[in-house]
């Protein structure tokens, strides 16, 4: 590796060179960038957000409540003790990932507003060239990297996903979607329907029930919540014995991932038991009279898709105190004045919220090149996830869905630096993956197994993911239990790995 910044000069302007080029300035590029640091502080980096800040989606995001619902203390990194509670808001999400930039001199390897349009590689140079462009001042930027480390997450930052629905340009109120969420919207004294019910509409829900005249869920169909406090009862403990943090920290963390082993093993070996838990958990707060069996019970088993946690039951609290309600049924079109459902019913709304996801991006959006030849991720199959056949010189980051995210950002990181320092001693400049003589047979699948996890942005764009195969190395198994042992004992000179 070169330790130098360089500078080329190109016909069009010069570039700056670097060891390695990490995309994305969110939860998975601070990480990384921490492990460079650590396990390569000799490699030159930079990191390009498109964004003016850190922190990707809790930068991007603001509607009201902005939360995990995934516990900070596996969201948050292996390296840095969470001292906080589990369930925390962005702002101490952002609070948090500001003092490891900080502490770890991060900050100068950062290069904000910068938006990369293209990223092509040369086999013939064994280097990647980006080509991006400043957001405020429109400048082109030209940077060359012989490793691109790809943290961008999975979805569109600049849109959210609204399915079309017809006579929305009938409503006289105001459409407005979470991710995009506007400073000037007012909802004192306002009917408000929030359309969904995953993640962002149970935290949404309960933190403007307060605010206006009534809040409406519309679902077209019901979703899995855990109900719990805001809070580990080990970790208060340990505090109380004045314990250090660092050890809090990884007790926690491997209290909590055996307790998410098990209840995801009991998904599927038990389903109907978890089923009846988890409503159970609900029926309690909202009494017997509640029809849980409409609203609150899923026609597919636990697990398929995300179980949002919901701290101390606060959109179920809002329902039960009459502030907020929950309505099953379908859009047939929306009209002057609200919804038209199609069992007939009129839900009034002077505001409309559609919390109804994301659109998936495949590696940013970004148009990538090998050898002068356009790259469709979609034709490429995936090795375990982080690389892809027939793309030299990359990774990509994308994390758990049944766990946090950023388990994977840490294994991930690992396995970087490992493989970048195997090549240093080897004298490789290259290295790509490619399905091995045993593989000629092995079936080619879409990236993820439909009936293991099914969400509706996956469903919607799965034709722009890489392929997998059968086997474990040819797949993301979205099991953090057995990658986490796995990973770090893959074999470098395996037979997937071509070196030049």
């Amino acid at each position: 590796m070169n330790v130098a910044v360089r500078s080329h000069a190109t016909a069009k302007q010069a570039s700056e060179h670097f060891d390695v080029l990490i995309v994305g300035a969110g939860i998975s590029g601070i990480g990384s960038a921490y492990h460079m640091t650590k396990q390569l502080p000799g490699a030159s980096f930079v990191i390009l957000e498109t964004q003016a800040t850190f922190g990707g989606t809790w930068t991007t995001h603001r509607y009201p409540g902005i939360r995990s619902d995934s516990d900070l203390h596996t969201f948050g990194y292996s390296f840095k003790p969470w001292v906080g509670p589990p369930i925390a808001t962005a702002e101490e999400i952002l609070a948090y990932m500001n003092e490891v930039i900080d502490e770890n001199d991060i900050a100068r390897h950062i290069r904000y507003k910068h938006k990369i349009n293209s990223a092509s590689w040369s086999s013939e140079q064994n280097l990647w060239t980006i080509e991006a462009v400043t957001t405020d001042t429109g400048e082109a930027k030209t940077f060359t990297a012989n490793f691109l480390w790809m943290c961008q997450g999975y979805y569109r930052h600049s849109e959210g996903y609204t399915p079309e629905w017809k006579g929305t340009d009938r409503f006289k109120g105001r459409i407005v979607h979470p991710q995009t969420w506007p400073d000037d919207i007012e909802l004192a004294n306002k009917k408000v329907v929030v359309i969904g019910s995953g993640a962002t509409a149970a935290t949404l829900v309960p933190n403007i029930a307060d605010k206006c005249a009534h809040v409406t869920m519309l679902q077209r169909s019901p979703t899995y919540f855990r109900l719990g406090r805001n809070a580990i009862e080990i970790a208060e403990e340990l505090r109380r014995l004045q314990v250090d943090e660092a050890w809090i920290h990884e007790i926690v963390r491997r209290k909590i991932l055996f307790e998410q082993d098990a209840f995801t093993k009991l998904c599927i070996s038990k389903p109907e038991q978890v089923k009846q838990e988890l409503i159970g958990q609900i029926s309690a707060v909202l009494g017997p009279e509640y029809d849980v069996d409409t609203h609150f019970t899923p026609s597919y088993r636990p697990w398929r898709q995300r179980i949002a946690f919901v701290p101390d039951a606060d959109l179920f609290k809002g329902i039960a105190s009459g502030k907020a309600s929950v309505v099953t049924d379908e859009i047939e079109c929306f009209v002057e004045n609200g919804i038209q459902l199609k069992s007939g019913k009129l839900l009034e709304a002077d505001v409309i919220v559609t919390a109804t996801g994301f659109n998936l991006a495949a590696l940013g959006d970004i148009a990538f090149e090998v050898d002068g030849k356009p790259l469709a991720f979609g034709d490429t199959v995936t090795y375990r996830g982080m690389m892809f056949t027939g793309v030299p010189n990359m990774v990509w980051v994308f994390g758990y869905f049944r766990a946090s995210w950023t388990l994977r950002v840490d294994l991930v990181a690992d396995f970087v630096c490992r493989l970048l320092g195997h090549m240093k001693a080897k004298g490789r400049k290259k290295v790509e993956v490619k399905l091995r003589a045993e593989d000629h047979n092995m079936p080619i699948l879409p990236w993820i197994d439909p009936e293991n996890f099914n969400p509706g942005y996956m469903m919607r764009n799965m034709d722009l993911l890489p392929k997998r195969g059968d086997k474990p190395e040819w797949q993301h198994s979205q099991d953090y239990w057995t990658e986490k042992d796995e990973i770090p004992k893959t074999d470098l000179e395996g037979g997937e790995f071509v070196y030049g």
